[in-house]
């Protein structure tokens, strides 16, 4: 009876683990990527919190007290409230501001990643199991998208289109997917030529199948990388875009609009208006590069035994 339930426990113990479940676990083993999920998850959860513990609707116009602009951290105001991080020049309190600004630029980032991926994916792969003239075409779309500087792309769009969340959300999405497909194409390839895509193909699998069911979850992880490593510069893009102005409207402030609220007053000794939304913005991305880099090291085939 002792040596079977040792030799059952040992069974349940050699279980082999999933690769969902050993990817996280070396996520949270490597220091770097911890302390960036960690930062992440701290951003995600008061950006997603903002609405109740805010201490004003920066949204909200009807809030704002123009007499209240350009106050220095920790001042208070008339209504008792204690402006921890200071005003920007429309009495906005960055504190609340700065967890706005996140939520919009997560939103954005996040959204557009998505979008994106979903988008450059599909092409990508029926470009690589297609093949012919239909690979070529593809491609070339894609040769004649990545040759142009994606801010570049962004500006004329949101130019014609005009400010937004969605809006600026379609900029991104037209700028990144070629990213997506060109990656995913080059695994797909390869993927192609593997024996189990023959014998889907001889049992007759319709070729929707053959590539969403089959070929795409194995060309899934260097589009996991791909696409952390876009968030981040999704979230950088939308913050340039609006610090010139183009982005987002004024009475929806990101990071980039209220470092934009600011750089004018930097000169005459009010930093805290750019430099609190600036280092937020710096950290943010900095954490998603963080778990992008662990991402790219775990999931890189190279390094696994």
């Amino acid at each position: 009876m002792a040596s079977d339930s040792v030799h059952s426990r040992s069974t349940v113990q050699g279980k082999p683990h999933s690769a969902f479940y050993n990817t996280a676990r070396a996520l949270l083993r490597n220091k770097f990527s911890l302390c960036g999920l960690i930062i992440l998850g701290i951003a995600i959860v008061l950006s997603v919190l903002a609405p109740w513990i805010s201490p004003q609707n920066p949204y909200d116009l009807a809030q704002l007290d123009i007499m209240d602009g350009r106050l220095k951290p920790g001042t208070a105001s008339l209504s008792v409230m204690i402006y921890w991080l200071g005003t920007d020049d429309q009495g906005r309190d960055l504190l609340s501001a700065i967890l706005y600004g996140t939520r919009t630029s997560l939103l954005v980032g996040v959204s557009s990643a998505v979008i994106a991926l979903t988008l450059g994916a599909a092409l990508g792969l029926i470009s690589a199991y297609a093949g012919g003239k239909t690979d070529a075409l593809i491609m070339r779309i894609v040769d004649i998208q990545l040759s142009f500087p994606p801010i570049l792309i962004a500006l004329i769009l949101l130019a014609v289109l005009g400010q937004g969340v969605d809006k600026i959300i379609l900029a991104l999405v037209v700028t990144q997917w070629a990213y997506y497909a060109r990656t995913i194409r080059g695994s797909a390839l390869l993927e192609r030529r593997r024996s189990y895509v023959d014998a889907a193909r001889s049992m007759a699998l319709s070729s929707p199948r053959i590539l969403f069911r089959h070929i795409l979850p194995n060309c899934l992880p260097p589009l996991i990388v791909v696409a952390t490593m876009r968030i981040a510069y999704a979230i950088m893009l939308e913050a340039t875009l609006s610090f010139l102005g183009i982005g987002l409207p004024v009475t929806e402030p990101s990071l980039g609009l209220l470092i934009a609220n600011g750089f004018d007053y930097l000169m005459s000794g009010d930093y805290w208006i750019s430099f609190f939304p600036g280092v937020t913005l710096l950290v943010l991305i900095v954490a998603i590069n963080l778990v992008g880099d662990a991402l790219r090291d775990i999931l890189n085939p190279r390094n696994k035994d």
